[in-house]
């Protein structure tokens, strides 16, 4: 029993942010899950080009797939290879769905970059990738954007679980809540079973400290600024978590509560550090809490488990938490423009890394079937 189980153990599920079908295969995440209690993994398309752009893993399953569909686009032959993975997933953690009752063990798969600001496409490529996948433990990743809220809300309404990403500031992932709340109340007004259901809220992390401490480098807040830097993510996911506790005690939550919904979890993302000046568990230390998840790329896992620290710390000094996010304020470090940059940026990043994985596999040549 490791620090990762002592994660688990203060009500934080960590979830593995990879997947490749060498480590699927190997055997990779079973060992995950019964040494170190994973419980759940997430995939963005940043990591299925990464696993399917390189090496030869996937060719015989594409190879096979052309030979059944000859000249189908590079976006089909994608999605083939996409859900051979995710279902392998699924399947590896249908055991902790089915102890934790629908709690936990799932797996999340995306809906294309490209639709991020269409609400009806967004909702048609949730239901195409739910029906496809199949699995009671599969979540579709939808992007917390403007367009993304009422296709949240659609979706859940359509009995379909949801992983909300691309979350950076609290006035986002407020809405996307609320979004979440509004599909159950719809099931429940038609009579429809709401306790199977299950939503994450992703709450990108360290990507804002990126973006804070380049203005603090760049002398935005003059010496005053500097006392901020590499505390305002952290700062604004804590008053986040204050929020969702806030919600979850009231009247309306309560109400859904009692029909057996479970609370849409807030999940750390972007863990891993980005500057080298900070502990590498920064990330996950300071952010641990009940019915929180947080998604780790392997490096921050191995971190973690290593010299990690597990204690409950997301509610400590809220106080110190809101006088990070006023100073911030105070000193024109723009916390509200930075957020919604990485929100475009994240699309950007997402539908280039979709570009250059649809490029490689239709650039593949397949091996032999």
């Amino acid at each position: 029993m490791g620090k990762l189980n002592d994660l688990a153990n203060a009500g934080q599920a960590i979830w593995l942010d990879f997947v490749a079908r060498d480590f699927l295969n190997d055997g990779g995440l079973k060992k995950l899950i019964d040494e170190d209690a994973v419980t759940g993994v997430t995939s963005n398309p940043t990591i299925f080009q990464q696993a399917m752009g390189e090496g030869t893993a996937y060719d015989t399953s594409l190879a096979a797939y052309d030979k059944a569909h000859p000249g189908a686009p590079a976006i089909d032959r994608y999605e083939h290879l996409a859900i051979e993975d995710i279902k392998a997933a699924a399947d590896t953690l249908r055991a902790v769905y089915d102890r934790l009752g629908a709690k936990d063990g799932y797996v999340s798969l995306e809906v294309s970059p490209y639709v991020a600001n269409d609400t009806d496409a967004t909702i048609a490529e949730a239901k195409k990738l739910w029906a496809a996948v199949d699995r009671p433990n599969l979540m579709i990743k939808i992007p917390g954007t403007p367009a993304g809220v009422p296709a949240i809300a659609a979706t859940i309404a359509a009995g379909i679980n949801v992983n909300v990403t691309l979350l950076f500031s609290q006035q986002s992932y407020q809405a996307v809540a609320l979004a979440y709340a509004d599909g159950l109340e719809q099931r429940v007004a038609r009579g429809e079973p709401i306790d199977q259901i299950a939503s994450v809220a992703s709450f990108f992390v360290s990507r804002i400290d990126s973006k804070i401490d380049k203005k603090i480098e760049d002398g935005t807040g003059g010496e005053a600024g500097k006392a901020l830097a590499g505390k305002v993510a952290i700062a604004n996911a804590k008053l986040a978590y204050a929020w969702y506790q806030e919600f979850i005690a009231s009247d309306r939550w309560q109400a859904l509560a009692a029909k057996g919904a479970q609370p849409q979890r807030l999940l750390w993302a972007s863990t891993g550090v980005k500057n080298p000046d900070y502990p590498d568990t920064l990330y996950v230390d300071t952010l641990i809490g009940p019915d929180t998840v947080n998604t780790m790329p392997p490096k921050t896992m191995d971190a973690f488990r290593e010299r990690g620290t597990a204690r409950a710390t997301l509610t400590d000094d809220l106080d110190g938490a809101r006088h990070v996010l006023a100073e911030a304020e105070r000193l024109g470090l723009d916390l509200d423009g930075v957020t919604a940059t990485l929100v475009e940026e994240g699309v950007a990043s997402f539908s280039k890394s979709f570009d250059e994985l649809l490029g490689s596999i239709a650039a593949k040549h397949p091996a032999e079937a």
